[in-house]
């Protein structure tokens, strides 16, 4: 009978503390995910595109492009960096205008 209430005290315990793991780490994932949720919007309300994947895809690609552009011309590559800078100005004008 007291073997009984060890294995029941015993389970309890567990259960409990892997309660409080599932907890803690459901509240870190849904902190997570609204900090990207409200970075994301305030991204997107403060350039006028739409929050959609493929907006910030085409956003990325088009950052990098500049990167590459800038890159390209401190290290005094000047045609390919006009070209890059070019490419992203056409990319980033699309999304934004």
């Amino acid at each position: 009978m007291q073997d009984e209430g060890i294995s029941n005290w015993l389970g309890e315990r567990i259960g409990e503390a892997l309660r409080f793991v599932i907890d803690l780490l459901s509240l870190f994932f849904a902190n997570i995910h609204d900090g990207v949720e409200r970075f994301v919007t305030g991204l997107t309300d403060a350039l006028g595109i739409s929050p959609t994947l493929f907006s910030l895809i085409f956003l990325l690609i088009g950052l990098w492009l500049l990167y590459r552009g800038v890159r390209a011309l401190l290290s005094r590559r000047f045609v390919g960096g006009l070209i890059w800078l070019f490419a992203a100005m056409i990319m980033l004008s699309w999304l934004v205008g």
